[in-house]
């Protein structure tokens, strides 16, 4: 057992936490789009063909936005082909992924999906084969009242009021040599700015975000950044940050130790976009919109081999990881990272909603069940609401391989004043058992509410053969007296303790 002490102070509070930061992503890329969230003829298929269990349980995940249609995959797309007389789309070879694409599944289709799922939808635009033609056809077709060719085409396709999406991405990781149409930081910087500058002209309520680099692992991090920022600045609202951990062979402290080199990537890119800032003398800040991200243990080479080496078919499985607690431990602590950093993360996207490095799992005519990931994320969309608190930590800690120092304990407390709580989420990344206190100050009386765990005895334990091996449940280890709680935090667990404030005249 080690110990642990905590103090949080009503006072000192980090920032309010965007709502936009529980996204998910869904891409026109294997079985996510095609038997995951639609499948005409599934036993629980509405009309539309979308899965009404999936989407019970992306209301369920707490979903609150979601990316579309990529990916690598919209560096191909040409929008026009998914609207209109289904029978009448095109079927096209799609080369980011190797698939025959039916374009069954279009813009309108993911917009019924969106509302009916209640969620925002966050649209990416081709800026790898196409450019500022056909964003700005896109964004006619999806934001204008009719009365113009594009947006007329749409209420022709029976919708005539528009869909008035609020955040546009301009391309997808276009400084990675893997992407069609990829460009330089020059080359890209231009061609964003000058679409931003015509996507705003068109509709001046949109946000628009900037491709930052694809990983901190391409040689042009960091410069990549700085060159495209100076271009696009006075245009954009946010840039991009993607990145995937794999690493589960390193040893369980090795690969839990990532979420720190996340917070790393999140403070640097943060500098740069003020570096730029001050240059130009702007009062404007961009902020990060962390739009794929996720833990994905298939090397890129392998998922690149599987796709050259198969045939053309329509929605063919591929890269379809099965999580472990050990995963899930790595992923809830990635998301309170980007929870921590809520003053500069405004949006962010886990990557895949199905199927692929996802969290809900369908089987095609059959079932639907989740991953480990699935649980962290739920709760933290639920009760992690409200404003992040600064939080004093003393707890033994180690280094990893980059020389980073990483808390055995991962923690985050966060204050709802509308539901009148403080709520910890907690990962131990220790096989021991954390003695943890905590000093609460300045909310009164205090009263625990609920205390949810999720570990096993076995770190690589999944969901795949038991859907419900790997699972939160509820536990009593906390006791609470005063502003003052002791208890403990199981080995290699997530977990989440909600406290009530109880005012004093109560």
């Amino acid at each position: 057992m080690y110990n642990v002490k905590l103090i949080v102070n009503k006072s000192f509070q980090k920032g309010r936490i965007s709502p936009y930061i529980y996204g998910s992503f869904i891409e026109h890329m294997g079985r996510v789009v095609y038997t995951g969230i639609y499948e005409p003829g599934h036993p629980c298929a509405d009309e539309n063909g979308f899965r009404l269990d999936v989407i019970e349980k992306v209301k369920e995940m707490g979903v609150t936005c979601v990316r579309y249609p990529g990916g690598n995959f919209v560096s191909c797309y040409d929008w026009r082909d998914g609207v209109g007389d289904k029978e009448k789309r095109p079927q096209k070879r799609e080369i980011a992924w190797k698939s025959i694409e039916t374009n069954e599944f279009g813009t309108d289709e993911f917009m019924k999906w969106a509302r009916k799922a209640d969620i925002a939808p966050v649209f990416a635009v081709n800026l790898g084969t196409k450019g500022i033609e056909n964003a700005l056809s896109l964004l006619e077709y999806c934001n204008l009242p009719a009365g113009t060719l594009y947006s007329d085409w749409r209420k022709a396709n029976g919708e005539e009021n528009p869909y008035n999406i609020p955040i546009w991405c301009l391309g997808n990781e276009m400084d990675g040599i893997w992407q069609i149409g990829h460009k330089s930081p020059e080359d890209y910087g231009k061609l964003a700015a000058q679409t931003a500058h015509a996507m705003k002209s068109l509709d001046d309520k949109v946000k628009l975000v900037v491709c930052g680099s694809s990983s901190t692992d391409v040689p042009t991090y960091t410069d990549w950044e700085r060159i495209v920022l100076e271009y696009t600045y006075e245009f954009i609202d946010y840039i991009s940050l993607h990145q995937y951990y794999g690493g589960q062979d390193c040893g369980t402290e090795e690969f839990l130790s990532q979420s720190v080199k996340m917070e790393k990537y999140i403070q640097t890119v943060a500098g740069i976009c003020d570096t730029v800032k001050s240059k130009k003398k702007s009062n404007k800040q961009i902020d990060i919109c962390f739009d794929e991200w996720g833990v994905w243990e298939i090397p890129g080479d392998e998922v690149a081999g599987s796709v050259a080496s198969r045939d053309w078919q329509v929605a063919p499985a591929f890269s379809e990881q099965i999580y472990t607690l050990e995963d899930a431990l790595l992923f809830a602590s990635m998301l309170m990272t980007m929870v921590k950093n809520c003053s500069r993360v405004k949006i962010a996207c886990q990557s895949l909603l199905t199927n692929i490095s996802a969290a809900i799992m369908t089987e095609s005519n059959g079932e639907v069940w989740v991953q480990p990931i699935f649980y962290p994320f739920s709760f933290m969309s639920r009760y992690g609401r409200g404003n992040v608190m600064e939080t004093v930590l003393e707890a033994p800690d180690y280094t990893n391989e980059q020389g980073l120092k990483v808390p055995y304990l991962d923690q985050i407390a966060i204050y709802n004043p509308a539901l009148q709580e403080v709520v910890f989420f907690f990962v131990n990344r220790r096989n021991e058992m954390a003695n943890v206190n905590i000093d609460i100050q300045g909310f009164g009386n205090l009263e625990i509410t609920e205390q949810i765990v999720m570990t096993n005895k076995n770190i690589k334990a999944d969901n795949l053969a038991v859907h419900k091996n790997v699972i939160p449940r509820k536990m009593v280890t906390f006791s609470c007296k005063g502003n003052h709680l002791v208890g403990h935090v199981e080995p290699y667990s997530w977990n989440m303790l909600r406290i009530k404030v109880v005012p004093d005249n109560e």
